[in-house]
């Protein structure tokens, strides 16, 4: 089955245009399936019972008997239920095909940074032992535990200029850039980042989902990398995390699809600074025209997965609120779009950060089993802050 495309490139409009375009307040996403930019606020939208879906449907709906072409909503959801929400259906989109790679300027070197660690290294430490108890008593299969870096700079950082170096730096990532803004927040946050993982994508009646769990950083030697991935595929500790999060999602998409190919074997997929057990689910809808059946639908019916949460999930979001003493936000949360045929394309908001100003906000998480060490998940998340790191000039700082 071939994969869903993220959109259906339109001639007049380039990849590089788009990402030139891109300003704060707009909403950009791109990936190898396509690019799309959209600007303006036609509605916002708004959940009243708990269903995105179903509000971006109702919203959809009346933007088409409204008049605008092709409506889509756009956003972003946060990580827990009933956390805030970004969604919107945009007056203007563009699309076009994939991005390419290079060209990007470095950050601006000039720029002096302050980092503080939410917590200290010692005390996440000490979260992954917490954790590793309530697993060895059986109560919990998995948490997925995260540590959060506040960084001020002393000017205001350039969500494009960041943006840009994200996309060139791996095309191949979901990158993406969402505003957040609060209402009556006079200040405009943004949620951008560059995400290894994709949620579900949804064309017509096939589905794609690419879920990731089990990982290991990459060294920037060839030979050691390649060392590290065939590690990473014999290891039996991260085969047993990654079968948790591809079990949830066969299980869900299950409820959805009349047909259904669940991977035997996870493979190994690299980013530049990550290598991760993946396996890509496809599967064809048995009622593309059901409103449940949608890509922010879909999205909505599997987040979160094991692979951002834990297992089993309502006791791994608990123990999640009691051991971060950051909360989440939108980090691990949903981004993505939907068209008004059901089509779209989610992610979860990983390898990102929510910029306001001169503050970037950024979290990585690890996912804690039987057998995890807390210095290995300590050094797993050092490893995954080095994707935003290395775009804000900042290596190491982690």
């Amino acid at each position: 089955m071939s994969s869903p495309a993220l959109v259906r490139p339109r001639p007049a409009h380039r990849a590089a245009d788009l990402l030139a375009a891109y300003l704060p307040g707009s909403f950009y996403c791109s990936s190898p399936r396509g690019s799309l930019l959209a600007d303006g606020v036609h509605a916002f939208v708004r959940s009243r019972d708990g269903s995105h879906a179903r509000a971006a449907a109702e919203a959809l709906d009346a933007a088409a008997v409204a008049g605008v072409e092709e409506p889509v909503v756009v956003g972003a959801v946060g990580f827990r239920p009933g956390s805030a929400s970004s969604l919107v259906v945009p007056a203007v989109v563009r699309r076009a095909g994939a991005p390419a790679a290079g060209g990007a300027r470095p950050a601006d070197a000039r720029t002096r940074w302050s980092v503080t660690p939410r917590p200290e290294p010692a005390a996440y430490a000490d979260g992954v032992r917490r954790a590793l108890a309530l697993i060895g008593s059986g109560r919990l299969d998995k948490v997925v535990l995260a540590r959060c870096l506040e960084l001020t700079a002393d000017r205001p950082v350039a969500v494009p200029s960041l943006l840009t170096r994200l996309v060139h730096a791996d095309p191949a990532t979901h990158a993406f850039a969402v505003d957040v803004t609060a209402p009556g927040d006079p200040a405009t946050r943004t949620l951008v980042g560059a995400s290894p993982e994709l949620l579900v994508a949804r064309r017509g009646a096939e589905v794609l989902a690419n879920p990731l769990a089990g990982s290991a950083p990459r060294s920037g030697d060839p030979a050691e990398d390649r060392r590290r991935a065939a590690a990473l595929l014999a290891s039996a500790k991260d085969r047993g995390e990654h079968a948790h999060v591809v079990a949830q999602v066969g299980e869900v998409l299950a409820r959805y699809c009349a047909g259904l190919h669940v991977p035997a074997e996870p493979e190994v997929i690299g980013t530049p600074t990550m290598w991760h057990l993946s396996s890509r689910i496809t599967g064809r809808l048995a009622d593309p025209a059901d409103p449940a059946s949608s890509a922010l639908g879909l999205a909505e019916a599997l987040h979160p997965t094991p692979a951002v949460c834990g297992v089993p999930t309502a006791l791994a979001r608990d123990t999640i609120a009691d051991l971060e003493p950051e909360d989440r936000g939108y980090y691990a949360g949903l981004a993505g779009w939907t068209g008004l045929d059901g089509d779209g394309e989610w992610i979860i908001a990983l390898r990102g950060a929510e910029v306001c100003d001169r503050t970037v906000r950024l979290h990585a998480g690890a996912g804690v089993v039987a057998g995890s060490d807390p210095a290995g998940e300590l050094a797993e998340t050092t490893a995954k802050f080095a994707t935003m790191l290395r775009a804000l000039g900042l290596e190491g700082a982690a």
